[in-house]
């Protein structure tokens, strides 16, 4: 009986602190727009410096709430290879199994880039971050690889989901073209990142509020750089992304398989 009471307590601590935590994620990010962004704008500097800066803060931000999430006992983390990241021109591609993967993997790259959906560029709680971070729209798909092949080449990092939306449990990966298109016209780094949670939260079949039976452990195993030589020899291009496409869903797939327990 005492072990069901703690059960239940513990169940309903935890309800309680996934609301906060999102609540404090929206609240954030309307003051970072409000109070923070307007300050940082004013700061000398180009448009480059500006981005940094933003991204910056971006990372801070997202630092301090994945804190949040592990101190108030929601979740627990941890991080394999992360000496690999955090290098110039770096792509890193990674699945996308939960809502938080983007703020996890931001919060440990202090400065990268992404590509945001259309529709957050109207969302009040994520516009400030959004623009002043320097972020891509997907609204546009050519500009979009434009835009990213040109922030990699320049020196700057970039993260990418390939599958686009969260993973649906069960079943296999499918991933759109353009990161494997990205990756081959701008012929830098690219690094695997493969993001695994155990028990399985925050999908896209689930709302915030259907939490597991316990804390959730949120994995990250950063892979070896993949080398491109053999891809970018295929012409014609489309035919080179086509299978760089089909490699990345076939090594996202077996990763996913071999982490599917893991943190259990």
């Amino acid at each position: 009986m005492a072990q069901k009471i703690i059960q239940k307590l513990s169940y309903s601590w935890r309800l309680f602190a996934t609301g906060f935590s999102f609540f404090s994620f929206g609240l954030g990010g309307l003051c970072l727009w409000i109070l923070v962004f307007p300050v940082l704008s004013v700061l000398p500097g180009n448009r480059l410096q500006r981005i940094n800066r933003g991204q910056r803060v971006v990372h801070t931000s997202f630092y301090v709430f994945i804190g949040l999430m592990h101190r108030i006992g929601i979740m627990t983390y941890e991080i394999k290879g992360l000496e690999k990241l955090n290098r110039p021109g770096q792509l890193i591609i990674a699945n996308h199994p939960t809502l938080v993967d983007i703020v996890f993997l931001i919060s440990r790259v202090k400065q990268a880039n992404c590509i945001v959906k259309e529709s957050l560029w109207r969302n009040p709680f994520m516009r400030g971050p959004i623009l002043n971070a320097g972020y891509i729209s997907n609204g546009d798909p050519e500009k979009m690889i434009a835009e990213c092949v040109a922030w990699l080449q320049s020196g700057g990092s970039m993260i990418i989901f390939p599958e686009g939306t969260r993973s649906v449990p069960g079943k296999p990966c499918r991933f759109q073209r353009g990161a494997a298109a990205i990756a081959l016209q701008a012929n830098e780094i690219v690094t695997p990142v493969t993001i695994s949670c155990y028990p399985s939260t925050l999908t896209k079949a689930e709302q915030w509020y259907q939490i597991p039976q316990r804390h959730f452990h949120l994995a990250m195993h950063v892979g070896e750089d993949i080398v491109l030589d053999e891809f970018t020899r295929i012409q014609p291009k489309s035919i080179a992304v086509r299978r760089f496409n089909q490699y990345l869903q076939d090594y996202f797939t077996q990763q996913r398989e071999h982490y599917k327990d893991y943190g259990k």
